[in-house]
């Protein structure tokens, strides 16, 4: 994106061309890879072309006349909001979310609505309403999810950023799958009214790229206190690409000996356990011990999420039930059966951790971890027989959601491929409010590697 930016203000392309090329990336791929929801072309070059103009006189900044894609949870004025669901397929929202509207003032250009899983009550974006999204290195595979559709979308090209959700890892997990660069900042960083929820306590905001840098231009420009949103928090945004190059010279990097690389793939411990050796060798001081509490995370995360999601969809249950398809209906009645005992003892049990892995940020910089233990797995009619959504959501979420739990900044970027091709994620995360140190460190990573700089198609 930062490289489209610089060569629209050198006059060397236009918005209008942009946003041509990723209309004809589009219509050349989406038929197979199932990237979008709603297209919204005819506007978006009519924004392109008054973009351009103002250009001429007016700068609104580094996102003026970039195309982007909004994941179909975020609120556009005048356009569906599906949530993944034919509950909302005839859900017009009447003004922007927060993050749209902060997009749009900074002059990006809207192209459309991407896929995601039914409700982003999943991992594998095979939608039974919209489509099933496809990887875009192998369509066999999953592209991960909730937010599948933007990272297809932004790994081959069809827009140069696009927001995401991560309540579980729906940023991570699609960028680790589908190899481009995703942030999850801390709980409460970017507003999340207009955004449909999945689970109020867990919900994050955070954008998907193809480089880190284009992370950081984004996290500028969505960041920031809303006081119209209940879950935004009054902290003051850093600058997030000023100190970008600051490289990783001296900072404390924890490598987790329990949880985290439980039944990982091989391949991907390769991988991760090399990326720990680029930053010892950049300067960084690596360390390998244990984190507390480990044993409680996959339990607590489960109530949190299922009886929230429950009591959203309380009316949308009642009214629509067979509107649900069978792997989120499925989820949804589990989260009626958690009791308010046992939604209490996981709040008190998240409270902990938060604690006490907030205690052990004060004594490293930096959680070295995979993003998912394994790479993409293969879509629902090709993976082994008796393997359902359930489990794949388990083995993938295992990794991504201990930071929504504990509200912690983390990020995703490329850090290698197995010997099929799949692309393999790693994860960094830091104490609350530390997204600077988070993008500088993936920065110092993604400089010194080229793994960043591969693409499908």
């Amino acid at each position: 994106m930062h490289e489209a930016a610089a060569m629209l203000r050198a006059r060397k392309t236009s918005s209008v061309e942009l946003v041509r090329a990723c209309i004809e990336r589009i219509e050349a791929l989406d038929p197979t890879l199932v990237a979008f929801i709603t297209r919204t072309f005819d506007a978006a070059l009519a924004d392109a072309k008054r973009a351009d103009e103002e250009l001429r006189s007016r700068d609104r900044g580094p996102f003026h006349g970039i195309p982007v894609a909004l994941k179909d949870l975020y609120d556009q004025a005048g356009i569906v909001t599906t949530a993944g669901s034919k509950i909302f397929k005839d859900n017009v929202a009447s003004a922007d979310s927060v993050v749209t509207a902060r997009l749009r003032e900074g002059g990006a250009v809207l192209l459309g609505k991407t896929n995601l899983h039914e409700w982003a009550f999943g991992v594998t974006n095979q939608n039974p309403h919209f489509g099933d999204a496809k990887n875009p290195w192998d369509p066999t595979r999953i592209p991960g999810g909730s937010s599948g559709g933007s990272a297809i979308a932004v790994a081959t090209g069809m827009c140069f950023v696009s927001p995401g959700s991560d309540t579980g890892g729906s940023i991570r997990i699609p960028a680790a799958l589908c190899g481009i660069a995703g942030l999850k900042p801390t709980y409460g960083r970017v507003s999340l009214r207009g955004v449909v929820p999945l689970a109020w306590s867990l919900d994050h905001s955070g954008p998907l790229a193809r480089t880190v840098r284009d992370l950081a231009i984004a996290l500028q420009t969505i960041a920031g206190y809303d006081d119209g949103d209940p879950t935004s928090v009054n902290v003051p945004v850093d600058d997030y690409v000023g100190h970008l190059e600051a490289g990783v010279e001296g900072l404390r990097v924890l490598v987790p000996t329990d949880h985290f690389f439980a039944d990982v793939d091989s391949e991907v411990e390769a991988a991760v356990r090399e990326a720990a050796r680029t930053l010892a060798a950049l300067g960084a001081k690596v360390e390998e011990r244990g984190l507390p509490l480990t044993e409680l995370l996959l339990s607590t995360q489960r109530a949190i999420i299922a009886s929230d999601a429950a009591a959203y969809h309380r009316g949308h249950m009642k009214d629509h039930p067979g509107d649900f398809g069978p792997y989120v209906l499925e989820r949804m009645r589990a989260g009626e059966e958690i009791t308010g005992a046992d939604l209490a003892l996981a709040r008190q049990d998240q409270r902990r951790m938060v604690r006490a892995w907030t205690d052990v940020l004060r004594d490293v910089d930096l959680i070295l971890t995979p993003t998912t233990p394994l790479p993409a797995l293969p879509r629902k009619d090709e993976r082994p027989a008796g393997e359902r959504d359930a489990d794949s959501a388990r083995r993938l979420t295992r990794n991504t959601s201990p930071f929504n739990l504990t509200g912690l900044p983390a990020i995703s970027v490329p850090c290698g491929f197995t010997k099929t091709g799949l692309p393999i994620g790693l994860q960094l995360a830091s104490g609350p409010w530390r997204e600077a140190l988070v993008l500088r460190a993936a920065r110092a990573y993604e400089r010194a590697t080229e793994w960043h700089t591969r693409h499908p198609r």
